[in-house]
């Protein structure tokens, strides 16, 4: 939709200007509507490489949620993540409503696709293991934990709202950590890890809380592609230190159900690091 928008307005911007005006429209050729770019690029790179290629979905309708979903399966895409980058604004919304959004939404997929399908959450639900088991039920092969949404800033001087992308700081990965420790096995689903994941020992303490998969990003865009090989060479280098025979071994292990104090996941761990607190002289 927004390709389509930002075609329109190239393409008739200035129109009214004088008559030569078409002689300088855009070459319609410049521009592909709609998913075609993003379902080649599917294709080249299931092509072109041995492990298992997983697209991202983000749609604004049930039509379109379904029938981009089919179109990314037939490009040869290995499991899909429902990117569903929602803000509910209405008031009259109920965080009932908001659920049942998501969950309509992943079992539309569901019964189009044969292949994996995870749901990529945002942390802004009352209840999150409620929802997290209810999409667990409804089918999700998959939850990733957890879309971080870019907030808006505003230019002082020009009085407007503006854009600002701030890349992941490794602080963020303790919300993750600590949902991904609670609701590890309490769903079915896999849990993915994302956000502020930098380093292998973030790496390592995301499976060791329950992650089947952790993400990169911020970090590959400031040290390059070249820092996943880095990463996993240390994750073994640990894993041998450690004894730890398989990645396996690890997962879970220091979940809230294998800890000695589940509570350390919980609320009481906040008076606790309170008091445990000491500030540098």
């Amino acid at each position: 939709m927004h390709e389509s928008m930002e075609l329109h307005h190239y393409t008739t911007e200035g129109t009214e200007s004088f008559a030569e005006a078409l002689t300088y429209f855009p070459d319609p050729g410049e521009f592909k509507i709609g998913p075609d770019q993003y379902l080649d690029h599917i294709r080249k790179a299931k092509a072109s490489v041995g492990i298992p290629v997983i697209a991202s979905l983000n749609g604004s309708s049930s039509g379109g949620w379904t029938k981009y979903a089919k179109q990314m399966a037939e490009a040869g895409a290995d499991a899909l993540e429902l990117n569903i980058y929602y803000i509910p604004t209405d008031p009259k919304l109920t965080a009932e409503d908001v659920e049942n959004t998501y969950v309509d939404i992943l079992k539309a997929v569901k019964s189009e696709v044969r292949i994996p399908v995870s749901v990529k959450l945002s942390p802004f639900f009352s209840s999150l293991a409620n929802t997290a088991m209810r999409l667990d039920q409804a089918g999700a092969d998959g939850l990733v934990l957890f879309n971080r949404f870019y907030q808006p800033d505003i230019d002082l001087d020009e009085l407007k709202v503006k854009t600002n992308t701030l890349l992941s700081t490794p602080q963020a990965m303790r919300l993750p950590l600590r949902w991904i420790a609670i609701l590890y096995g309490r769903v079915e689903a896999d849990l993915s890890a994302t956000g502020g994941i930098h380093t292998a020992n973030d790496c390592i303490k995301m499976l060791m809380a329950g992650a089947k998969a952790t993400q990169l990003c911020a970090v590959l865009l400031k040290k390059g592609i070249g820092e996943i090989r880095s990463i996993e060479e240390s994750m073994g280098h640990w894993m041998e230190e450690h004894e730890y025979e398989s990645v396996e071994q690890m997962q879970g292990s220091m979940s809230q159900l294998k800890v000695d104090d589940p509570s350390a996941f919980e609320r009481a761990h906040y008076m606790r690091a309170l008091k445990e607190f000491k500030p540098v002289p």
